[in-house]
């Protein structure tokens, strides 16, 4: 049945409330943007940027003390907080996914089997590689749920590798029978990547297929009608947004407000977004230093500039800059304090 009334959905024990899920992505979802969404509210789970397994190990054998940038803050941060990685090695994911339940003490770790991208999938046979060998994955989701007892772990899909090799209803029943405690499913496959229309009737087909973990819906939530109508059409027990809330990271708290039946806040006004956005770099400068801070932020900033007048040219220019003052200038170009 559909999540019409936006209960509280619940993963092992961890409530999410609202049922509305930040999505973890790659280069995308750090502290610095967790932050700056935590503030606008409307989130019940946050995640991190996929983290390589593999790789911490490789960081934490070099020095016990380190990590990957991709886990800053998260030992400080609010909780309820998952942190997804991905490998292909049940081993060295169960290694991972304790450290991460035990010693950061995260709410959820969570397993990602949806990633398209060829580093993932042809490079390091993971991501949504594996959804061509349903055992594997099952085997990896017990492993690494026996591993991070009593912390709860999700998976994350994709509807299957092609449109000729749709098994997300296979995985489903795999990856709850290895103990897994929630699943989200986007709704294209690996080869449509990013392009066409998410399938939700596809993902609401799967819901008969679990008896007792949460479905979470993913794909194409980039407004708040758009987040309700999918939880009330389809049978999900939660959403997750993406891509949409790198424009507006306020998105969430306006899909929490409408799914209460309260009218949704406006977005940001141009002077609103261009304090935000200086905001933003402050939180990634104080971390990274201006050098490296200026640099991470171009992808951010041109994210804002996503429908608004000028945005090519922003673009253009805040991807050749370098230093705090040609990033202060770009902004100030672009998002004047009076309109």
């Amino acid at each position: 049945m559909p999540n019409a009334e936006g209960k509280p959905l619940r993963i092992g024990p961890v409530v999410v409330d609202p049922p509305i899920l930040q999505a973890p992505m790659a280069g995308f979802t750090n502290y610095a943007y967790r932050q700056i969404v935590r503030e606008f509210g409307g989130t019940g789970l946050q995640a991190t940027e996929m983290v390589n397994a593999k790789g911490f190990l490789h960081i934490q054998a070099e020095d016990e003390q380190s990590y990957p940038d991709r886990l800053w803050g998260v030992r400080e941060e609010d909780r309820p907080l998952a942190v997804q990685i991905w490998d292909n090695d049940p081993a060295t994911l169960a290694e991972v996914g304790a450290k991460l339940a035990h010693e950061f003490r995260v709410s959820v770790v969570d397993i990602n089997f949806g990633c398209p991208v060829k580093q993932v999938t042809e490079k390091a046979h993971s991501g949504s590689y594996l959804l061509r060998y349903p055992d594997r994955v099952g085997a990896i989701v017990e492993r690494v749920v026996q591993a991070c007892f009593p912390v709860p772990v999700t998976a994350k899909i994709r509807l299957g590798c092609t449109r000729d090799t749709v098994n997300a209803h296979e995985v489903a029943q795999v990856v709850e029978q290895a103990g897994a405690s929630a699943l989200t499913v986007h709704g294209r496959t690996a080869q449509d990547f990013f392009k066409g229309t998410a399938d939700w009737e596809q993902i609401s087909a799967i819901k008969p297929y679990l008896r007792k973990i949460p479905l979470i819906g993913n794909g194409d939530l980039a407004t708040p009608q758009a987040v309700v109508a999918a939880l009330t059409r389809y049978a999900v027990d939660g959403v997750m947004i993406a891509r949409a809330a790198l424009a507006k990271p306020w998105l969430f708290r306006q899909a929490a407000a409408l799914l209460r039946g309260e009218d949704p806040p406006a977005d940001l006004l141009l002077e609103e977004e261009r304090e935000l956005l200086l905001h933003h770099y402050e939180l990634v400068v104080r971390r990274f230093g201006p050098e490296k801070g200026t640099v991470l932020m171009r992808k951010f900033a041109c994210c804002y500039a996503q429908g608004r007048r000028g945005a090519r040219e922003f673009r253009t220019s805040v991807s050749r800059i370098s230093t705090p003052s040609e990033f202060h200038r770009a902004v100030r170009e672009s998002f004047p304090t009076s309109v």
